[in-house]
């Protein structure tokens, strides 16, 4: 599904030279349950970035599901990204003037699907996450695991093949941490491929397999 060969993005601060990903190959098959860690600054969510089409490379290719998407466009890396990927972060990325069904809601405006359609898939993730007492909250209104769980179900309404989650329980208890990370398993094992970026070592080891980066460079790829 994902797969990248030579990836290197670099970063200039003032006179420095940050090489924030420096020859990185990874191959990462359907329906995977990986995890990146590393000390900060060792790249970990710049290949995130990069994988989700959020950012680009500055040299290397990367497949995704068989298609050269380095070079395409912004409006085509973007339909891409918003049919393939989800995204979940640790500080949520929530709009706050929209109620919680409509931050859910959200990507379905953005693929032009019927509004009929949207009510119904809408309706669905409110179930599934436990959120429907809460549709017409906004965002300040939320606890931050209501909040967590209104982004899980944004990120997955478009039914992506593959969910990329950055620091996902870093803003949160542990208990409630140990809830959002459920859900998230939860949709590993119906088949979607999951990426979870943390510093958290109990949270890094529930993955299949396992990334550990440094200075831009995976050091460790091991199943666990």
């Amino acid at each position: 599904m994902i797969h990248l060969t030579g990836i290197t993005r670099i970063f200039h601060m003032g006179d420095q030279t940050i090489r924030a990903l420096d020859n990185v190959d990874l191959s990462i098959q359907n329906g995977e349950y990986v995890s990146i860690m590393g000390p900060s600054g060792s790249g970990k969510s710049t290949l995130l970035n990069v994988i989700g089409l959020l950012d680009r490379p500055d040299s290397g290719q990367y497949q995704l599901d068989g298609k050269m998407v380095t070079d395409l466009s912004e409006p085509e890396q973007a339909r891409i990204r918003r049919e393939k990927v989800g995204f979940v972060f640790q500080s949520f990325h929530l709009v706050p003037r929209l109620t919680a069904a409509e931050n859910i809601e959200l990507p379905l405006i953005l693929g032009d699907v019927a509004p009929k359609a949207r009510k119904s898939r809408v309706d669905e993730a409110l179930h599934a996450f436990d959120l429907y007492d809460r549709a017409q909250h906004r965002p300040s209104e939320l606890s931050g695991g209501q909040r967590q769980r209104v982004a899980i179900a944004r990120a997955t309404i478009m039914q992506p093949t593959a969910i990329l989650a950055d620091e996902p329980t870093g803003n949160l208890d542990h208990q409630i941490g140990a809830e959002v990370m459920g859900l998230l398993e939860n949709l590993h094992e119906s088949g979607t491929t999951l990426l979870v970026v943390t510093h958290d070592r109990e949270l890094g080891n529930r993955a299949h397999r396992q990334l550990i980066m440094r200075d831009g460079k995976i050091l460790t790829d091991k199943n666990i």
